[in-house]
């Protein structure tokens, strides 16, 4: 339940014809002293964040540098450092408060990419720290996948790549010195993942361009460099890799900043979390007794979590399995949008949307996530991509896997992954014109996440799917509330992997092998699993906000026009957002 990202920035953006906001009209009084100046210097940095960053160009739909991959060499890290101060130095130079209020925004979201970008390279220090970050399969698979001009051209530039990836494997070599073991574990799976396309789709896609003889050379020596790379990860880094995993307190506080772009402290959402935990497991009390009444006639339970556990188990009892999860999605899908219509709820985009199975090289991190063109793309395909279960998993933990995953649970999945979430919010979003893509570049995972999860409680709300869907989209809130309080407690509080597993199994009844999925991920990544819960409660209280308003000026609430509102403005974090909605 993730989007994908593209680096120093937090998310990717889709691309839809939905005409939602507009531009200012030309030649109108400019009162804002200094937004051509700002103008001018946001379209100097978001040209500059691309050429640095060649793969997030290619996901977005810049084509300029589809030959290049970003330098991690020392020399490449210390040319960014010093872009990302000079931009900082700049963008504090010009007055905020001679800025439109959208341009104030924007100055702000850029503000926000350089501190968190900074952070990441002199705090957390990714690149000596996380091998996952030196993994091309994303450079070459966003060249494959997407038909954005003809394939001998993207094949061009797929080989020029394979020739830069010994360059970027002797780069991870000489900087990685003591990461955590979990690390590098999922980099040997995620590696074996990318050699295995660079063995397969690349020469298939050479061979379909008519090019297999002038790609050879090169797909064989970045598949022997994988090979080697793979081989040093096991032999030489996996024995070294004793560092912790936790960033502890005082960097996770810096760091949810940067992930947030929210005023709610880390205190703040700890305990807002372990509110929602009770009563959300009383809702779910409340949706589970009439189910237990019927799937159990006669039984007398007076455990509130026996029988919101047995309700789960009756419900899970019809799953799907890997060779039917995709076809099952794909029809959750088309119910979903109909329902979307049907009740006015927001405004639906024409372009289609692709389920998939997860590339190899992607999966070990998440279950499922929505990919969507980048906004500087003309054309393209969003996918919404699903993980099966990995190959070596025995048949007890894959049937564990699907009783999680089971139908109704994948029919919310879908809601939150495509319709109305991410697939409709990131066109939405991509819709959204300004006088600079600052928005379009680097948008706000927490909205995005927010919205994600509101369209969840949305659609359960106005009955989609039944008490069934009901009773796993409280699941998943629960999900979503123990991902935050998982966060903050497994980075700064020590919490132990039997304590997590614990937690997830017995207060938000997950199986066992969602759990064990979910302590992974929480171990390889930190603060992003708080988006969920964060930009849920910030879309709850917007919407609180939007009412009382109508309460007060005695108008109906229109439900249509608040959400296409709340969309229009691109993908800010949700505090923004609020701001530009006049609440």
């Amino acid at each position: 339940m993730s989007i994908r990202s593209v680096s120093l920035a937090l998310a990717l953006v889709a691309c839809s014809p939905l005409v939602l906001s507009a531009k200012p009209v030309p030649g109108s009084a400019a009162p804002y002293p200094a937004d051509a100046r700002f103008e001018t210097l946001a379209k100097k940095i978001i040209d500059g964040y691309l050429r640095l960053n060649p793969e997030a160009a290619t996901q977005l739909g810049d084509h300029r540098f589809d030959a290049r991959l970003s330098d991690l060499t020392a020399k490449g890290l210390a040319t960014s450092r010093a872009w990302m101060k000079a931009q900082r130095a700049a963008l504090l130079a010009i007055p905020e408060k001679g800025l439109s209020p959208g341009n104030q925004v924007d100055r702000a979201i850029l503000l926000d990419q350089m501190d968190g970008g900074l952070f990441q390279l002199d705090d957390l220090k990714f690149w000596r720290s996380n091998p996952l970050a030196y993994n091309p399969g994303d450079a070459i698979y966003g060249l494959l996948s997407r038909d954005f001009a003809p394939l001998p051209e993207r094949m061009k530039s797929v080989k020029a790549r394979l020739l830069l990836i010994p360059g970027l494997l002797n780069a991870a070599k000489a900087n990685l010195q003591n990461p955590p073991r979990i690390y590098t574990e999922t980099a040997i799976q995620q590696f074996q993942g990318a050699l295995g396309m660079v063995k397969g789709e690349v020469g298939d896609s050479a061979k379909q361009a008519g090019m297999a003889d002038d790609l050879t050379p090169a797909q064989a020596q970045a598949a022997k460099a994988l090979e080697d790379f793979i081989a040093w990860l096991k032999a030489d880094l996996l024995p070294r890799s004793h560092g912790d995993f936790r960033i502890g307190k005082d960097a996770f506080r810096k760091e949810l900043r940067y992930t947030l772009n929210s005023d709610l402290s880390m205190e703040d959402i700890l305990r807002r979390a372990e509110v929602g935990l009770i009563s959300t497991q009383a809702e779910m009390l409340v949706v589970a007794k009439p189910l237990f009444a019927s799937y159990f006639p006669g039984r007398v339970e007076s455990d509130p979590k026996v029988i919101i556990k047995a309700v789960l188990d009756k419900i899970a009892e019809k799953r799907p399995t890997n060779d039917t999860i995709v076809a099952l999605a794909t029809e959750d899908l088309k119910q979903a949008t109909a329902f979307v219509r049907d009740h006015k709820i927001v405004s639906v985009p024409t372009e289609p949307v692709k389920i998939i199975v997860m590339p190899e090289y992607q999966r070990g991190v998440a279950v499922a996530y929505c990919e969507a063109p980048g906004p500087l793309e003309a054309h393209g395909s969003t996918f919404f991509a699903i993980s099966p279960t990995p190959s070596d998993w025995k048949a007890d933990r894959v049937e564990s896997f699907f009783k999680e995953y089971n139908e109704a649970m994948v029919q919310d999945l879908t809601v939150h992954e495509a319709m109305p979430g991410h697939y409709l919010q990131l066109a939405h979003s991509n819709a959204f014109k300004a006088p600079t893509l600052v928005r379009g570049i680097f948008t706000s995972g927490l909205f995005a996440e927010g919205w994600a999860v509101y369209g969840e409680q949305t659609m359960a709300r106005l009955g989609y799917g039944g008490p069934e869907v009901h009773m796993e989209q409280l699941k998943m809130r629960l999900r979503v509330i123990l991902n935050a309080i998982l966060d903050q407690k497994i980075h700064t509080q020590g919490m132990t992997e039997q304590q997590a597993l614990d937690l997830m199994e017995h207060e938000g009844f997950q199986e066992e092998g969602e759990a064990v999925g979910k302590w992974r991920r929480a171990c390889l990544s930190s603060t992003q699993l708080s988006t969920y819960f964060v930009g849920a409660s910030e879309m709850d209280d917007i919407r609180a906000a939007a009412e009382a308003k109508a309460a007060r000026a005695k108008v109906p609430f229109d439900e249509l026009a608040f959400h296409d509102k709340l969309l229009s403005f691109g993908s800010p974090a949700p505090k923004y957002a609020r701001r530009l909605m006049g609440l």
